[in-house]
């Protein structure tokens, strides 16, 4: 593993990150790591199935059934 120095931090911040880490119980030095890992690990990608398996139901099948003809869109209420 590789080791990350950061020098010029603001009092407030390490000050900060230590009641932060306290919060969850681990030490400051594991604090920023976690930190680190949140903000530069990209979310998972979702396939497309479970995408559209998450989508709500919204209304029955015929309520979206595409209307060709003119007189019959005339009739669809608004």
């Amino acid at each position: 593993m590789a080791n990350l120095i950061v020098r010029g931090i603001d009092a407030s911040l390490v000050l900060a990150l230590k009641r932060r880490a306290a919060t969850h119980g681990r030490s400051a030095e594991a604090e920023h790591r976690e930190i680190l890992a949140s903000a530069l690990h990209r979310p998972r990608k979702r396939h497309l199935a479970e995408a559209l398996r998450a989508i709500p139901g919204v209304g029955k099948d015929d309520d979206f059934i595409r209307v060709e003809d003119g007189a019959e869109a005339r009739r669809v209420p608004d």
